[in-house]
């Protein structure tokens, strides 16, 4: 193999004395050069083993890496955000390295580590079988015991295109070419190399729990245009006892698959034949949706909002005016052609709104403005990135849209974020996580504007205790936004609801309002959503609950079953009885034995049982067993609907007060 220049990362010497400090232990003077490893243990003593990085000024590091400026260092463990991506992209590194041991012929690619894991992409001639991951986590096993040194290299962009194009690694070469960089970094263990900005653990051994767990195909670059790949997804964490409970908790996660249950429970489906990512909602997922969007449409009106509706498709000129062409193209569907003209699905409701609001000449008096609807929009998405109902096509989105003035900003986000967390809550979720999205690089209008919207939004979040983030540069095309992310039972952040400001769009379509001075003025335009989609919160709802609904969502809230034939006229007039107070109920009339019903009611998810034999059509009275499996006792019909109802909601539907 050709020669290539390789040093360690080294920096210019500034100073023959540099000063190192450790938060909370003080400030020592060292040599320059001193490794970071070095310099801690200087400063606390030998490091203990859990410490296997560094931060440096900020900054995560190696412990190799050596020092040549005053700095302040910080220990890095598994306990910290970086620190578990540190631990588990050395993991990935590790998988790698199992993988071209026990497949010479697999081509490297990427891998990252990702939220409680890790994974890498291959090019292979063949998709792996759990067979392989076997192999290949028994060879990965190996190498943690084996503890290779995990070095950092240093070498000419033009020496790493060689080395990896002697290796026959085409897919690095083509990263290393796109990289602007006259120098790249690369890590070494054993005889493994891989082109990596790092930083990573000191050595192969400091990774302790270690699991593959499956297999799956991957476009190179997520284009299906391009190869297809073969991605392994792992895991790993610093003890055994952690790697178990994460193991349980993912199959906690299979069991709760919205997928499977909306199969299971008939809720929904999402047939090749109607298209990927096209939703049939069926009976009883629909009442549910029903009952989500009443709630819905009910406070809305009940907190100030007008309910509007609009088509599913427009000219494309609109979508032209709103910048949609321009920043958001690669999500829309192609347009169609109408008697000449060209016309588009839409993507968004926003465009819909503006109209509505320039069909009358404002007044400042009249203003907020907010209008509200469950708009169904329809977005281009890779078949690759579709998932059940989370990531579909078609979908419909809880939108509304306040026109309001500057001076009004602050107040609206307030309400809005109130708003936010009663209907959340309803829904029964409790713990929440706010962030406060900057400027992208990708965007219209003047950065003043863009201050003024995000200070506006920050002030309001200051103002309503909420304790929230900053995101940068995660803000879209139009303007700075709020996004909510709710904390399901399983401790998973799912992004939900987003206050966004726009500045933009107002300018764009002319929009005006007459203020008090008799002049015309532009309002803002506030977007927010507070679910996101019912599809994805549906499904969020569906893995939240494991289908056991709460009651007032329940499709069936009770069902009534019968012993024997005897009892079925009584047991229809209980039905009867239950339905006339408003309430879901059914019954199962079929001649099998009363266990076997009570099991597949509890399958169903069904809140109430209500089994009735002679005794109880003689007292006139059920015997009530919840889905949970008590055995409540038995009761008269009136005690039992009055029970139900406990189970129902009662506070008013206001989320805050508006005027």
């Amino acid at each position: 193999m050709r020669r290539v220049s390789v040093s360690i990362e080294t920096e210019k010497v500034q100073s023959e004395q540099i000063e190192i400090a450790l938060p909370g232990t003080g400030t020592k003077t060292f040599r320059p050069g001193i490794t970071a490893r070095e310099a801690l243990t200087e400063l606390t003593g030998p490091l203990p083993p859990e410490v296997f990085a560094v931060r440096i000024d900020g900054q995560p590091g190696d412990l190799s890496a050596p020092l040549n400026r005053n700095a302040t260092l910080e220990p890095v463990t598994f306990a910290s955000e970086d620190g578990k991506e540190i631990y588990r992209h050395s993991s990935t590194h590790i998988m790698a390295q199992a993988v071209k041991d026990v497949f010479p012929s697999a081509n490297l690619t990427i891998g990252p580590a990702i939220h409680e894991g890790f994974y890498y992409d291959f090019s292979f001639e063949r998709p792996f079988t759990p067979e392989d991951l076997e192999k290949i986590e028994a060879r990965a096993h190996e190498i943690i015991q084996e503890n290779y040194a995990v070095r950092r290299l240093e070498m000419s962009k033009e020496d790493a295109i060689n080395l990896f194009r002697e290796k026959e690694e085409a897919f690095k070469v083509e990263i290393i070419e796109q990289i602007e960089d006259d120098v790249v970094s690369l890590y070494q263990q054993g005889n493994f190399i891989d082109l990596c900005r790092g930083p990573h653990v000191g050595a192969t051994g400091q990774v302790k729990a270690f699991k593959l767990l499956s297999a799956a195909g991957a476009y190179w670059r997520g284009d299906e245009r391009n190869p297809m790949l073969q991605r392994i997804y792992g895991t790993s964490f610093p003890t055994q006892a952690e790697l178990d409970a994460h193991l349980e908790k993912l199959e906690e996660i299979k069991r709760r698959d919205h997928r499977k249950l909306g199969k299971e429970l008939d809720l929904f489906s999402s047939p090749e034949d109607t298209g990927p990512g096209l939703i049939l909602w069926h009976p009883k997922g629909a009442l549910v949706r029903l009952l989500i969007e009443n709630f819905w449409r009910e406070s809305h009106v009940q907190n100030g909002y007008e309910l509007i509706y609009s088509p599913h498709v427009a000219r494309l000129d609109l979508w032209k005016t709103s910048g949609h062409v321009d920043y958001y193209k690669e999500n829309m569907f192609t347009p169609m052609t109408v008697e000449a003209g060209e016309y588009q699905l839409k993507p968004m409701n926003c465009p819909f709104h503006i109209m509505v609001y320039k069909s009358h000449l404002r007044s400042y008096r009249e203003l907020p403005i907010r209008y509200g609807e469950l708009g169904t929009v329809y977005r281009y998405e890779r078949s690759g990135v579709l998932h059940g109902l989370m990531r579909v096509r078609g979908f419909t989105q809880d939108d509304a849209h306040i026109f309001c003035r500057p001076d009004q900003i602050e107040s609206e986000v307030r309400k809005v974020l109130d708003f936010t967390m009663f209907v959340l809550r309803r829904f029964g979720f409790t713990e929440f996580a706010l962030y406060l999205s900057t400027r992208p690089e990708k965007a219209v209008g003047a950065v003043e504007k863009w201050d003024q919207a995000t200070e506006a939004l920050e002030a309001a979040l200051k103002n309503s205790g909420f304790p929230y983030e900053i995101d940068p540069g995660e803000g879209v095309f139009y303007g700075p936004k709020i996004d909510l992310k709710i904390h399901d039972v399983l401790g998973r952040a799912w992004q939900c609801s987003t206050v966004q400001i726009d500045f933009n769009n107002p300018e764009r379509f002319g929009l005006s309002y007459i203020g008090e001075d008799g002049a015309a003025h532009q309002p803002i335009m506030i977007h927010r959503a507070l679910m996101g989609s019912l599809e994805r919160f549906f499904g969020i709802l569906i893995e939240h609950y494991a289908g056991a609904f709460p009651t007032w969502l329940a499709p069936v809230q009770a069902i009534v079953l019968p012993i024997t034939d005897k009892q079925a006229e009584y047991a229809s007039l209980v039905k009867d009885r239950l339905a006339g107070t408003g309430l879901r109920a059914s019954m199962d009339l079929r001649k099998e034995k009363v266990g076997l019903k009570i099991r597949e009611a509890e399958k169903a998810k069904i809140p109430y049982m209500l089994v009735v034999g002679d005794r109880e059509r003689e007292a006139e009275s059920v015997s009530v067993r919840k889905r949970s499996g008590t055995n409540v006792g038995t009761l008269p019909i009136s005690e039992v609907i009055d029970l139900i109802r406990q189970d129902m909601p009662t506070e008013p539907l206001t989320g805050s007060s508006v005027h």
